[in-house]
């Protein structure tokens, strides 16, 4: 029997009602059964980063969120575009694992709500691709449509799109097993 792929998914937003997290969890909802998506809950918990502070007495948030990465097969991203370019809260959480490298070799799938917010997504690839990620990338155009999870579930073309990004992930990471 298979095991449960666990997938840790982060919003690169902290606004309540996001649409990234929102995107989010209808990919914890029409995940297939054995794929286990894990909603990352600590991003506005994390510190700024300081390399001063990293390392072994790293605080507990840091090793927390790294425990969480190393756990896990496969990171699906969603992210809005702030200002053309990341969020600070992500940006932050990516600069604690750079040298950590809870993400080499991982694969990560940057899942773009927006299909305008291409600034941001260009500069998510280039921090992966410096962390040593595998990368796949999906736009799934809620374009601003409020949406709550099971509407965009039980839409039938977003929830294609859904279906047919997590299916194109989760068979990435199946490779990258093998």
């Amino acid at each position: 029997m298979d095991q449960v792929m666990k997938i840790l998914a982060i919003s690169g937003s902290l606004r309540r009602g996001s649409s990234n997290t929102t995107l989010l969890e209808a990919f914890k909802l029409l995940a297939p059964a054995d794929v286990d998506i894990i909603l990352f809950e600590g991003l506005a918990s994390l510190p700024h980063f300081n390399p001063d502070d990293d390392g072994e007495s790293a605080p507990t948030t840091v090793m927390e969120f790294r425990n969480q990465l190393q756990q896990c097969d496969g990171v699906l991203i969603s992210s809005p575009e702030y200002a053309h370019g990341v969020p600070g809260s992500l940006k932050n959480a990516l600069d604690w694992i750079v040298s950590s490298g809870e993400l080499y070799r991982k694969p990560v799938a940057l899942i773009n709500a927006s299909s305008r917010a291409t600034q941001a997504q260009t500069s998510l690839i280039e921090i992966i691709n410096t962390m040593g990620a595998i990368h796949t990338f999906e736009t799934v155009a809620l374009d601003g449509k409020r949406m709550e999870a099971v509407e965009i579930a039980s839409e039938s073309e977003i929830a294609r799109q859904v279906h047919s990004a997590i299916s194109g992930f989760v068979e990435a990471i199946k490779n990258r097993r093998s």
